[in-house]
């Protein structure tokens, strides 16, 4: 499923997308063959690019190593590292925990398949059912939390309606009110 967060169909209130798509995300790897294995090995995403540069910042010039890794809408997951060891510290992945993450669209079969090569390469997966997706998560190598979720038949409508009431509700949330909202799953 592919649901679009922005409604194309109503100009009486025009969406405004800064763009149509994601380009890239940029991370950086402490180790690109480690970086590799993992991404491509492991969870599929092909390698499609690897650049080696030389640039100058702040008068310095610093030599780092690029690796795309293609999604399949065009868009790439990019990995740094760099030769300058204070640069590749200062830019390290910082562990940020389970809200902080990319997340990336996989049906449940995808996710079955996923957590067998997961769990055949030593990584440990969790599952969650959020009611307007069901995922998958998992820490890379160096501790960037990537999710794979699969939204339920459906979504499109609970989408539209979401969309309605969207500025609403944050105003709701901004004023202290936190009365649930999720009603795809039950709350305890």
């Amino acid at each position: 499923m592919n649901t679009d967060l922005l409604d194309r169909r109503a100009p009486s209130e025009p969406a405004i997308a800064f763009s149509t798509r994601l380009h890239h995300t940029a991370y950086v790897s402490a180790d690109q063959e480690r970086t590799r294995h993992f991404y491509e090995d492991v969870i599929g995403i092909p390698l499609t690019g690897f650049w080696i540069e030389r640039e100058t910042l702040g008068g310095v010039v610093h030599e780092f190593s690029l690796a795309l890794y293609a999604l399949a809408d065009g868009c790439a997951l990019s990995f740094f590292n760099f030769t300058d060891a204070e640069l590749q510290a200062r830019n390290a992945a910082k562990r940020q925990g389970l809200f902080v993450h990319l997340a990336l669209q996989a049906s449940r079969s995808e996710q079955d398949a996923l957590r067998e090569r997961l769990e055949q390469a030593g990584f440990q997966a969790m599952d969650f059912n959020h009611g307007y997706a069901r995922s998958l998560y998992v820490e890379d190598p160096d501790g960037q939390m990537l999710e794979f979720c699969e939204e339920p038949d459906g979504m499109d409508g609970v989408t539209a309606q979401q969309r309605t009431v969207a500025h609403q509700t944050l105003r709701r949330w901004q004023a202290g009110d936190r009365a649930v909202n999720n009603v795809l799953i039950r709350q305890d």
